[in-house]
């Protein structure tokens, strides 16, 4: 991108891993205290291209204009307008032209708007980050970052520029998109020899790589193209394969209609060849046939289809990152859904604080104080309160100041619930660390189960420790009695424990807080520490998720909860929010999770049969999914940390939260809650239920509307009766009957009963033997009604033989306008159903209609088709004719629905 004339050159420094952070920085001239001012953005963005790699190649509409003459059916076109011109009937081979750029015409629009559509969604899944400006946390588009940006680094985190590390805790990236390196690698801000390896640069962290575990503090040095992963060609080469498994199978079918259609027409053309009709004729209704045989529309259509369906989701908070995950969404059968954010709403609020002397009610308001029993309490009159409050805030990573897009306090839901907690009582995080400023952090280890804090005083270090009570308690080595420090006994931990349980028996989730000393800022922090207490959050059950649960019994799809929360908790959430009904529901614990080959038959039985789990570990995730699997279910799995990443791969469809998960998660996943609602999964089921019912209709409907043409021209070959339709007939309705109302049935809304119905098989072809059946039956049917028409119209009404093909062609066409009825749902009312009631079935077949009169009245066109007015009589014949496939389709939907295997109700 070419900068403004004015605009100075872009600055990036050189070799950042071989100089001091502080020199990089000044080199930037931001300070790590305030990072970039929002007055000297502007001009930044003027020297700076966005942060950006190549972006990802659009189809120009040319290409798609281009692409629309690239298939075997332009071919056959263009060979039968050859022949025209050769048979010396000119009309003929300009009107095969005219024919051949609607075709493209109406392919071009319906896949432009496609191709569009997929392009526009991914747009909104954009990554963000967290960095420091004006000196206050904000949360911002990956691409807005600029060289000097202090980039605010958590586990989970994708690494959206080049940074040069500043701070760090316990910090370790994944490098293999670069390296190929499996391991993650250690990080720390300590400089390097300048000819150092990039699999070795230690302080840098390079765009496109992830975060794995720490916490840390990075300045950027390289945006966009002047990242390593932008100097590397074969990883900037975005060209995405947007080809559906759905679209490959279909693709796949028509391909096979092809060469099948190919056969049948050779021998259409003999049979007329040789029964004495005119050469030029059978051949060129010969390649009329094959070209009317193939759906040339299905990839077209499904592609709309699928984005349509898509975007009704994207509506409704649910994006899907790849069309070939909503084939999957239609066919699972299982959720295993997190509790928190998912079932419950996520609105971490403290209200509880256990603290050695007693329970301490955190008030909702602030004016309202703090409450031990009755006994009105502030930080200020009572040490332990003060403490509590105090380490809860500065063990922490969140902060109280509003996104500038969300509007919401940045960081982790329960560490902002601890940070508002403490401002209730006065306690303000920048206060305190201007009193005691952190010196180090140890970052969340999800096998510790704890994070811990160092802050500088003047006879030493404060540690400030948080974690999991079980874990938290293991360490402590005293506790606050009366005023003084009291050896933590074994009773007093089995104390401690029974009021964890209490706590988390009342729903709320739990953490413990303890405090140490140290002289030395590198020990081990999880030494000698000293209980506080236990703090206790409420996080209320979502209103809507009883009856998406029972929304997911109806449709035969089963929820299990998969928390890292205590038993206790997950046993209270389930029952509240419907998961279960009885008190005791079984709970099954991670560590009973053993690793899939070593699970006896027994064992595996008793996961497929628990609703339950707690204390559940990303291994065990994956031990979980597997069985599921293994036993034949679709499985969908929720996550929101970076070490959800391997079980939202492993799962079928992978589901990431939008708003409270890690960048890692949502890159890993299939589908992004932009709500972390638990009902958003079901709607999304559903949508992809309807978006596979609906491409299996249109398939259905154009297979048997091809296929009646091809056995109206073959049966009055063989009967040696005048051909029922002409060529350039074919290729008219090929156009107008075959696309709009396939369109209209893509478009389709719910069938209310879909969700009633078990998930479908996922192998389950989109065609089985009884839509074959279906196909051939209808097409029959119209075959017959349209060879009735022509000879009803010959002997009947007398008519020359042009009048008797117009009779039939109308007949065809409009019984192939009226054939889409008989897409209806099985058992569904003919009058009242999702296709009488989906208004664009009515705006085509009202399209349809007028264009099949301008055939007739229209001078230049009526020539070109050979066609002429049928007369009143003709019509009523007409009409009459075409209704009969729609009347005769009812029993036949009905006996071959008997036969009908899987377990959606569809045409």
């Amino acid at each position: 991108m070419p900068h403004l004339s004015k605009a100075p050159a872009p600055f990036f420094p050189q070799t950042p891993w071989a100089q001091p952070w502080e020199e990089i920085i000044r080199e930037l001239r931001v300070s790590p205290e305030s990072g970039l001012t929002q007055s000297e953005i502007p001009q930044l963005r003027k020297r700076y291209d966005p942060n950006l790699l190549r972006k990802t190649k659009t189809v120009s509409a040319w290409d798609i204009w281009v692409n629309q003459f690239k298939n075997l059916i332009v071919v056959f076109l263009v060979a039968a307008a050859l022949l025209s011109f050769a048979f010396g009937e000119h009309v003929e081979g300009i009107a095969i032209g005219m024919v051949i750029v609607i075709n493209a015409v109406i392919g071009f629009v319906t896949e432009i708007k496609g191709v569009r559509s997929v392009e526009a969604l991914r747009q909104l899944g954009r990554v963000h980050c967290r960095v420091r400006r004006d000196g206050q946390a904000q949360e911002i588009s990956a691409e807005q970052l600029l060289p000097g940006d202090i980039v605010l680094l958590e586990v989970g985190d994708v690494i959206t520029a080049d940074l040069r590390i500043i701070t760090s805790s316990k910090l370790e990236a994944d490098e293999s998109v670069l390296t190929g390196e499996s391991l993650p690698v250690t990080k720390n801000p300590l400089e390097l020899p300048p000819d150092t390896p990039l699999a070795e640069r230690s302080n840098m962290l390079f765009k496109g790589t992830a975060l794995s575990r720490g916490s840390g503090e990075g300045v950027v040095v390289g945006t966009g193209m002047h990242t390593e992963l932008g100097t590397i060609s074969q990883l900037v080469a975005e060209t995405e394969d947007e080809t559906t498994p759905l679209e490959k199978r279909l693709n796949q079918l028509g391909h096979w209609l092809v060469w099948a259609s190919l056969g049948i027409g050779f021998l259409v053309a003999l049979s007329g060849i040789l029964t004495g009709k005119d050469v030029f004729l059978m051949i060129e209704t010969a390649i009329a046939l094959a070209v009317a045989s193939i759906p040339e529309g299905l990839p077209i259509v499904a592609t709309i289809a699928l984005a349509r369906g898509v975007w009704r989701m994207a509506r409704h908070n649910a994006l899907i990152k790849e069309l070939s995950a909503v084939e999957t969404l239609g066919a699972t059968s299982i959720i295993c859904t997190d509790k928190t954010g998912t079932l419950t709403e996520n609105k971490l609020t403290l209200t509880t604080l256990f603290l050695p002397d007693g329970r301490v009610t955190v008030p909702q308001d602030p004016a309202t104080p703090f409450l031990l029993g009755l006994i009105p309490l502030t930080p200020e009159t009572h040490p332990q309160l003060r403490a509590g409050l105090m380490i809860g805030a500065l063990c922490n990573n969140a902060s109280l100041s509003r996104n500038s897009q969300s509007g919401k306090p940045v960081g982790d839901p329960l560490e902002v619930a601890l940070l508002e907690g403490a401002a209730k009582g006065g306690l303000h995080l920048p206060e305190l660390l201007a009193q005691m400023p952190e010196a180090r952090e140890e970052a969340f280890d999800p096998t510790a189960m704890m994070m811990a804090t160092l802050h500088r005083q003047e006879d030493g270090f404060l540690v400030a420790v948080k974690g999991s009570p079980e874990a938290v308690l293991e360490v402590c080595t005293t506790v606050m009695e009366d005023g003084k420090a009291a050896p933590f006994t074994a009773a007093a931990k089995d104390e401690w424990l029974r009021r964890n349980e209490a706590l988390a028996s009342q729903g709320l989730r739990v953490l413990a807080l303890a405090s140490g000393r140290t002289q030395n800022v590198a020990a081990n922090p999880y030494e000698n520490l000293q209980l506080v207490g236990l703090a206790g959050f409420l996080d209320p059950p979502r209103a809507d998720v009883k009856e998406a649960l029972a929304l997911c019994r109806q449709a035969g799809i089963r929820v299990v909860m998969v928390t890292g929360d205590q038993p206790v908790t997950a046993r209270i959430i389930g029952k509240a929010v419907g998961l279960t009904e009885q008190d005791d529901a079984p709970v099954m614990i991670g560590k009973e999770l053993k690793h899939v080959p070593h699970l006896t038959a027994m064992e595996k039985s008793r996961i497929l049969a628990t609703p339950l789990f707690a204390r559940v570990s990303p291994q065990q995730k994956l031990d979980l999914i597997e069985v599921h699997q293994q036993a034949g279910a679709i499985v969908a799995m929720t996550g929101d940390g970076v070490n959800d990443a391997p079980a939202l791969k492993k799962a079928d469809i992978g589901i990431a939260m939008g708003k409270h998960g890690t960048e890692v998660a949502r890159e890993a996943a299939d589908m992004i809650l932009k709500d972390d609602a638990f009902g958003t999964i079901v709607h999304a089921i559903e949508q992809g239920r309807i978006i596979f019912n609906n491409i299996r209709k249109f398939v259905l409907y154009l297979l048997s509307c091809n296929l009646s043409e091809m056995f109206a021209v073959t049966l009055a070959a063989i009967f040696i009766l005048p051909l029922p339709i002409l060529p350039l007939q074919i290729l008219f309705l090929n156009i107008v009957t075959d696309v709009f109302p396939a369109l209209a049935l893509a478009a389709g809304e719910s069938n209310p009963t879909i969700m009633t119905n078990p998930p479908r098989n996922k192998s389950e072809p989109i065609m089985t033997r009884s839509h074959w059946l279906l196909v051939l039956a209808y097409g029959l049917l119209i075959a017959l009604s349209v060879l009735g028409a022509l000879a009803l119209a010959q002997n009947w009404l007398a008519m020359d033989t042009q009048q008797a093909v117009t009779v039939s062609f109308l007949t065809l066409a409009f019984a192939q306008i009226w054939h889409v009825l008989n897409m209806r749902d099985h058992g569904a009312s003919f009058f009242n159903n999702v296709i009488t009631r989906n208004p664009f079935i009515w705006g085509a077949a009202a399209l349809c209609s007028a264009m099949l009169v301008a055939t007739i009245y229209l001078p230049g066109l009526s020539d070109i088709l050979k066609v002429s007015d049928p007369g009143l009589k003709g019509w009523g014949l007409v009409l009459m004719m075409s209704v009969v496939p729609v009347l005769a389709g009812v029993p036949i939907s009905m006996l071959l629905a008997k036969r009908r295997p899987g377990t959606m109700k569809q045409p």
